[in-house]
């Protein structure tokens, strides 16, 4: 008996990182050996290109330009014409949002095959733009047989998929555990990373910087405490030169620019509490937040209607969440762990825990096998 074949749409796939791209990739690796696979996405050059990853054939459309972070190509349409017509997936996987590219898949789906739309996050900030695919939208979920969410939070807070809820399954995102395995080299790491703040409590942050992480109200939160406390900063983005301006002489905050695995890690392993402020739905769940639960440290988070992110850290049991943008609170909570090693470590047990039950690739698998089949 043949296997069936399953075809993945996405915007980008690996080696491009984003965390689109990486669940992405999580779904491939996760049916591989059951299903016969193929990927159709984007290239990050104006080149059209086919490669094999992992085994699976990914074919990528050339990009001429982009318009609110959406790829536009001359090519997609056709190859995405002809991939359905020779191909002849009896499943296809749309990662949404990935609108322009939308439109040729609702013109060549055939009836038969199922439709199983990956749904990361609504569209928020482009606040014009997103009017012009309101009628696309009805049309993608009226002909989805499944709607994968990250988080029953997100079903909640969707103006579309509450609508849609009979047709939503929830898949929690998941961590690779393999990625985050401690060596020599890391304990190294965070050994000298303690030594530099003998005394202190380290708080981390990581991820882009760009306005939707937040990242400008940790530093607010960091001006309000002392220097018992300091605040390691990882990453780089379109905002990194106004969070240097904001933070201004305060030495309590360091920022770290783009680190490589060892140093990540290092931190991950030496911190006592990781920060992460995002303030929008645009954090659809938040991985980078379940990656540092793994570590055993207490989270504080905002409060964000209709994300995972409060789906993920769980209020006075993995961390604490207070309310959207209020930087006294979230001093406050960073006081309250920083004077409580009990509460850190009970919190950060829990959190570990939350981690291991829900957000592992074991999970993940058994899940998406379940909305395959």
């Amino acid at each position: 008996m043949s296997m069936k074949k399953v075809l993945h749409i996405s915007k980008y796939y690996y080696p491009f990182r984003g965390g689109t791209e990486q669940i992405a990739q999580d779904c491939v690796n996760s049916l591989a050996g059951k299903f016969e696979q193929k990927v159709i996405c984007f290239n990050d050059s104006a080149d059209d290109k086919t490669d094999i990853v992992d085994g699976v054939e990914i074919i990528r459309c050339g990009v001429f330009s982009t318009v609110s972070s959406q790829g536009l190509s001359i090519s997609m349409g056709k190859r995405i014409k002809e991939l359905i017509a020779s191909f002849c997936p009896d499943i296809i996987i749309f990662h949404y949002p990935n609108p322009f590219v939308a439109r040729y898949l609702l013109r060549n789906i055939p009836l038969s095959t199922k439709l199983v739309i990956y749904w990361h996050l609504d569209i928020v900030k482009q606040k014009i733009l997103k009017n012009f695919f309101v009628c696309q939208n009805k049309k993608l979920i009226e002909r989805a047989n499944v709607i994968i969410a990250t988080s029953p939070n997100y079903v909640d807070g969707s103006s579309w998929l509450k609508k849609a809820k009979e047709k939503c399954v929830v898949v929690p995102n998941c961590i690779n555990v393999e990625r985050l395995q401690s060596t020599p080299e890391v304990e190294e790491m965070a050994a000298k990373i303690r030594s530099m703040n003998e005394g202190k409590i380290i708080c981390l942050a990581v991820g882009r910087h760009t306005e939707y992480k937040g990242f400008k109200y940790l530093i607010k939160a960091a001006h309000l405490l002392d220097d018992r406390f300091q605040f390691y900063i990882t990453g780089k983005g379109e905002e990194t030169d106004n969070l240097k301006a904001e933070a201004g002489a305060d030495k309590k905050i360091h920022f770290l620019g783009l680190v490589d695995d060892v140093e990540l890690k290092g931190y991950l392993t030496a911190m006592d509490i990781f920060c992460f402020p995002s303030i929008t739905k645009n954090e659809a769940f938040g991985l980078a937040l379940a990656e540092g639960m793994y570590y055993g440290k207490p989270a504080v988070t905002f409060t964000i209607p209709g994300s995972g992110v409060n789906y993920v850290n769980l209020n006075d049991i993995t961390g604490i969440e207070v309310p959207n943008r209020d930087v006294k609170m979230y001093a406050n909570a960073l006081q309250r762990l920083g004077e409580d090693s009990e509460l850190r470590k009970s919190m950060g047990e829990a959190g570990k825990k939350r981690v291991e039950e829900n957000f592992l690739d074991t999970q993940f698998k058994a899940n998406l096998l379940k909305v395959i089949n």
